[in-house]
């Protein structure tokens, strides 16, 4: 093992296997006392610390409108975050370690005097926590925030990293603007204001350790890259369901609905990341780089009033208890033809998956939360049995389920034990919890360190954005024209979902 020069000769920078401390920084969170910033963000970064992941000169600082004095009422609000919604136990060794690099600044979005003010709070800790200069400012705000917070970072100087003496990153949450022309102006602005590669996009299912499984998995083993293509695959289904409503968020999911919410984002980089081929390396660029051909190749179903479905739940019974309709809900139009169901066909137009149909389905008020992708595979070319040996055959499957219960199944058929040759399918699970005494990090954990560690890996891009949008707007065109389909609350979703599926000659797995 050849060391590097000024490194450690014990140690080759290519190894993974212990884990890598990012420099000296802050993490600046704005809307840091919203929802995702109390239920995530905050415990996440608990975490990190209870693992021993954060430098000894790490400062999380939050801005928000708060009125609060100093800095005591913040650390208070957050060590209730963390002991809430932390992963790993609550210790007060680590809160006591914590808790002195936890600041406040209060100030409003188009407040310039705020900004000011955060401005100096991060010059000051270059003195106090020894930062030099480094910060990764999170925008834990609504996406109609973004310009001008922005453009207030632009004006104090916040996001120059030659005035900061260090490196300034931004990270972004979904949803990525409206539509493909939104996305590129928002792109645009992020981009002059930080530069393309200090842009971190999040999609927090990236972060999670069943999907960036699905990387071992196939790259990993011989035994299914081989059969991972149209010759053996019958079709892949892609579900995220969903067994809540829309909570306190009517305003923004009735603007956005369950297309832009999750299938332009979330189930369409499962799709690439199931359907990319395989990458030079496990680099940011290289994997990017395999992402966006597939996304380029994908195409969308001629007859989109057949192959494109969505719905909107109605009252009906989850868990024992009546729950109501979406028009029903707190702040939501009695008008509204907004989608909480989502279910299309796709084709990817590569040599690989010519001719295999994508099916993603996302909704909310189904029977139970669970995101899996399925790899149906073909029936066997020649069965050498009676057919009624084989009536409770069904396809083979490789089935990874990303949450809850994260693991994987594979099924295959075989002989019931007796006399008589009777084949049935069976199952073979592996349960990450059940093979690994690592508990599984939340996914938040993974992205905030790689964007301190500045790995974009994970990461989408714009070019990605982008093309995501390309293939969800004209779905919305479609749809502007149409109204969803009701389907009960505790079921499956509407009828012609179901009929989607039928009319190719398969049906909807079921979870």
């Amino acid at each position: 093992m050849a060391p590097t020069a000024g490194g450690n000769p014990l140690r080759d920078p290519r190894d993974r296997r212990l884990p890598r401390l990012p420099d000296a920084s802050a993490l600046v969170v704005f809307g840091v006392t919203g929802d995702l910033s109390r239920k995530k963000l905050i415990p996440a970064v608990y975490d990190l610390a209870n693992r021993g992941l954060l430098p000894p000169g790490f400062v999380l600082l939050g801005f928000a409108r708060r009125d609060w004095e100093g800095h005591e009422p913040f650390i208070q609000f957050a060590r209730e975050c963390a002991e809430k919604g932390a992963r790993t136990p609550f210790r007060e060794e680590t809160w006591d370690r914590l808790a002195p690099s936890i600041r406040f600044v209060k100030g409003s979005f188009d407040d310039d005097a705020g900004f000011d003010r955060l401005a100096a709070e991060l010059d000051s800790l270059e003195a106090s926590h020894g930062i030099r200069g480094n910060a990764a400012f999170y925008l834990s705000i609504p996406p109609s925030a973004f310009p001008v917070v922005l453009k207030q970072m632009e004006r104090t100087g916040l996001a120059d990293e030659k005035a900061a003496g260090g490196w300034r990153r931004v990270v972004v949450e979904k949803p990525f603007g409206h539509d493909r022309k939104s996305a590129g102006e928002l792109n645009s602005l992020v981009d002059d204001v930080f530069g393309p590669r200090d842009v971190f996009r999040i999609d927090h299912y990236l972060g999670k350790e069943t999907v960036q499984n699905l990387f071992a998995l196939r790259f990993a083993n011989t035994l299914f890259e081989p059969i991972w293509n149209s010759q053996f695959v019958d079709s892949v289904q892609i579900t995220m369901a969903e067994d809540v409503g829309i909570g306190t968020r009517a305003g923004f999911y009735d603007e956005t609905g369950a297309a832009r919410d999750v299938l332009q984002n979330h189930l369409l980089q499962l799709l690439a990341l199931t359907a990319m081929e395989e990458p030079v390396s496990f680099g940011a660029d290289t994997i990017r780089a395999e992402k966006i051909k597939t996304l380029r190749a994908v195409s969308l179903p001629t007859d989109l009033a057949s192959y494109a479905i969505r719905g909107q739940y109605e009252q009906g019974w989850l868990a024992g208890e009546r729950v109501k309709g979406y028009l029903d809900e707190e702040n939501i139009p009695a008008t509204s033809t907004t989608e909480t169901y989502a279910a299309v066909r796709l084709g990817i137009e590569t040599r690989r998956w010519a001719g295999v149909p994508f099916y993603l389905r996302t909704g909310k008020r189904l029977p139970r939360r669970v995101t899996e992708i399925a790899i149906g595979f073909k029936q066997a070319p020649h069965l050498p049995f009676d057919a009624t040996d084989t009536t409770e055959l069904g396809h083979n499957q490789l089935v990874v389920r990303v949450q809850p219960d994260e693991g994987v199944t594979l099924k295959f058929g075989s002989k019931v034990p007796g006399t008589a040759m009777e084949v049935r399918d069976v199952a073979m699970e592996f349960l990450f919890g059940e093979a690994f005494t690592e508990s599984l990090p939340e996914a938040y954990e993974r992205l905030i360190l790689d964007a301190l560690l500045g790995d974009a890996m994970l990461f989408p891009d714009n070019a990605e954005v982008e093309e995501s949008w390309r293939i969800i707007d004209p779905l919305e065109e479609f749809w502007a024209s149409t109204k969803p389909f009701t389907y009960r609350s505790g079921s499956w979703g509407p009828a012609a979902s179901d009929e989607m599926l039928a009319r190719d000659g398969r049906r909807w797995r079921r979870p």
